[in-house]
């Protein structure tokens, strides 16, 4: 983070680290608080290493992170991470993911991750998953530009996805219609908006995930495809915020709700980064890009986590359970992007390559999780 943004970030919430004044001992300043959570976050290095660092005691820079994480959750979270609340809002997302990703009537990219944590006190298994380390769960959406739009933190690493989304504040909120979404039309009247996510969720009508198995048709294959490329929003989402805030590389330290804390300042300021100074937080290369060909050309944050066990995937659900009218609606989008009105000119040619020539991958391989 450049000078200038650290004394912008200040001025936002300046004024909820400031402490009352003891004529006994010296207190620490605001910038220089801000400055020890920052370099924490960024770093990875532990809040022992800060103490060093800094020369102040590991329980000051314990409680200054606490505190300040939550300060910038308190503050930031108002303005660089809310759900969108009117209509024209809505609209900008649908038309930033059919403009960059080609996928209509998107308003957002669904994705889970498993937040490496220490074994918490007596907490039993409740936080133990099925990759067999302790875990805290980060369930979250993103716009086509990277930003989270939604987040809900602190699930149990045991939980289920499809409890963990029916739990969160707006997978209820999703299943109920409590949001205010647009009326909107491109292609069929019958399907309404939707998110985008992997098969580790269940289909629902307003959540798209691919056609299950191998034995796929072209046309679902094509479907794959074109839902894949909207997907990789949210990928490259939580591979920016593992990237440029390296304590998700190693397993966190602190007390489940003080990891809470630090996932929340986290999200809130990649956000900030992102929409404030974009342009040195995700330069040109750092995010997976497309040719005019269709080609896919990964991100430079790969190659920065190869190897790096920071936020791991979700399980594949094992449910087949799908409602009929989510079947419908994926198969609406099916024949859309099989039609002459909906299809691309290269997405033939990449699903009857399978991909395997489609993609350039810098020279490196990422291994995957899941």
């Amino acid at each position: 983070m450049s000078p200038d943004r650290l004394e912008h970030l200040l001025s936002l919430i300046g004024s909820s680290l400031t402490k009352k004044y003891c004529p006994t001992r010296d207190s620490i300043c605001r910038l220089q608080r801000l400055i020890i959570t920052i370099r924490y976050l960024a770093t990875g290095e532990s809040q022992q290493t800060q103490s060093f660092y800094f020369r102040v005691g590991r329980a000051t820079v314990c409680h200054i992170i606490e505190e300040t994480c939550c300060a910038i959750w308190k503050v930031l979270k108002k303005v660089f991470l809310r759900a969108p609340n009117d209509v024209k809002e809505w609209q900008n997302i649908i038309k930033e993911f059919d403009k960059n990703w080609t996928f209509p009537q998107c308003i957002g990219a669904i994705d889970g991750k498993h937040v490496h944590i220490e074994a918490p006190a007596k907490s039993g298994f409740s936080f133990y998953n099925y990759k067999e380390f302790y875990s805290m769960v980060l369930l979250a959406i993103c716009d086509a530009k990277y930003c989270f739009t939604m987040v809900d933190i602190g699930a149990y690493g045991r939980d289920n996805d499809a409890a963990i989304l029916n739990a969160s504040t707006f997978g209820r909120a999703f299943n109920k219609g409590y949001f205010s979404l647009p009326k909107i039309s491109e292609f069929d009247p019958k399907v309404p908006l939707v998110l985008v996510g992997d098969d580790i969720f269940a289909l629902k009508p307003w959540l798209m995930k691919p056609y299950p198995g191998k034995n796929l048709t072209v046309q679902q294959r094509v479907f794959n495809y074109r839902l894949s490329r909207a997907r990789r929003t949210i990928e490259n989402s939580f591979g920016i915020l593992a990237a440029r805030w390296r304590i998700y590389r190693y397993p966190i330290k602190a007390k489940p709700f003080k990891v809470e804390h630090i996932i929340k300042a986290t999200v809130c300021l990649h956000n900030y980064s992102r929409l404030t100074d974009g342009a040195h937080y995700i330069p040109t290369g750092f995010v997976d890009s497309k040719s005019h060909s269709g080609i896919v050309i990964q991100g430079d944050w790969r190659k920065e986590l190869q190897d790096q066990g920071c936020l791991l995937d979700f399980s594949k659900s094992t449910s087949n359970r799908s409602v009929f009218d989510a079947i419908a609606i994926r198969n609406t989008y099916k024949d859309y992007f099989n039609s002459c009105e909906g299809r691309l000119s290269w997405q033939m040619d990449h699903v009857q390559s399978c991909g395997h020539n489609q993609l350039i991958t810098k020279m490196y391989v990422i291994n995957k999780t899941s």
